[in-house]
């Protein structure tokens, strides 16, 4: 029950509403919405905050690239004012303070819609937490929404400032293919930490399995069930990107597009690997458990066995009936304790022998 909000958002605050209306839906926050810029060409790297009163003061014409962040969707007033500055759509506008879209890309004249699933991994509990990431595309700029702090971009970031790679030298769509590719390599860090957490956990069902070890297969099928519905649809988003469905995606960047495609095939086939081995080690566990069982009521039927024709010899001896011959002998408790032992023994070696015990 727990984690019942990872797979199903709760969209009917919006019932009623007509289509465009701006409301938040995603976790709470008190916290401030932060935006940053970075504005840079071949020679030059302005990085600053942004105030959302001075967005209309914002000059995004050409002669370099812009990358405006933004963290926090929490307040639709901030995604709306983008909206007007942008001239958005207002379903754009939606998708983006909506935080349970599907990946998926849009174009639009003027400007390409990309939403992404951006994964990470909770380092105490091992969790995988996933936000989504709302990426337009313009012509010379490139606006980025995301629900809280922390982000897989710290890379591109520091490309660009330390001019490394070609990143300032190529243009928007080359810096979106980057953020996207981003994502992506944050997805086999993701895939990493599931494969070695199921490698301890084989090893433990391997060992001595305990109750404990299928609430953790379970949580990693959670996991992997959280990756798989990020992955499949993002890799039809990089199809249609480097097929040109996306008019803003220039034939140079569409070389790296299919890099980032390949990369995504990659992830799938891990993770649904990853996933068949959670069913297999289900499997050997709910085996193991039967075997332990087999084994104790195998031992329990034997002793119960011996025992069934002990009982008999007691129970006649047992009897008071006044004639019985036995009674009267001095050895006849003893002989009857050998008797019994010796019935108990050959039964032991017959079982034996069939390889029972």
């Amino acid at each position: 029950m727990r984690r019942a909000s990872r797979f199903v958002r709760r969209r009917s605050v919006k019932a009623g509403l007509s289509p465009g209306t701006l409301v938040h839906i995603g976790k709470p926050s008190a916290e401030p919405v932060g935006i940053s810029c970075i504005g840079y060409d071949r020679e030059h790297v302005r990085e600053h905050e942004l105030d959302l009163s001075a967005l209309g003061e914002l000059e995004l014409a050409a002669g370099g690239v812009t990358w405006i962040n933004v963290v926090g969707l929490h307040r639709t007033e901030v995604v709306e004012a983008f909206g007007h500055k942008l001239s958005l759509h207002p379903l754009v506008l939606e998708d983006v303070v909506n935080s349970g879209q599907r990946p998926k890309l849009e174009d639009y004249e003027g400007y390409a819609f990309i939403v992404l699933r951006m994964l990470d991994s909770d380092e105490p509990s091992g969790e995988v937490r996933d936000e989504q990431v709302a990426i337009i595309l313009g012509p010379h700029w490139v606006v980025t929404f995301q629900e809280r702090p922390g982000d897989a971009f710290d890379p591109v970031r520091e490309r660009i400032k330390t001019n490394k790679g070609r990143i300032r030298k190529m243009g928007a769509d080359y810096l979106a293919y980057c953020l996207v590719d981003a994502v992506v390599d944050r997805y086999f860090a993701v895939l990493e930490l599931i494969g070695d957490r199921l490698e301890e956990v084989s090893e433990v069902i391997m060992g001595n399995p305990d109750q404990a070890v299928l609430r953790e297969l379970h949580d990693l099928r959670q996991e992997l069930m959280v990756l798989r519905k990020a992955s499949w649809p993002l890799r039809n988003v990089l199809h249609r990107m480097q097929q040109g469905q996306a008019h803003l995606i220039t034939d140079e960047t569409s070389v790296f597009v299919r890099d980032a495609y390949d990369h995504t095939v990659q992830i799938i086939d891990t993770a649904e690997t990853l996933r068949e081995m959670t069913t297999d080690l289900r499997d050997i566990y709910l085996s193991s458990l039967s075997n332990r069982m087999n084994e104790t009521m195998k031992v329990l039927t034997v002793i119960a066995t011996i025992f069934i024709p002990l009982t008999f010899l007691a129970g006649i001896y047992g009897m008071n009936f006044a004639f019985m011959p036995e009674l009267s002998w001095r050895y006849g408790y003893v002989a009857v304790l050998g008797l019994m032992a010796a019935v108990a023994g050959g039964m032991l070696l017959y079982f034996r022998r069939r390889k029972w015990l």
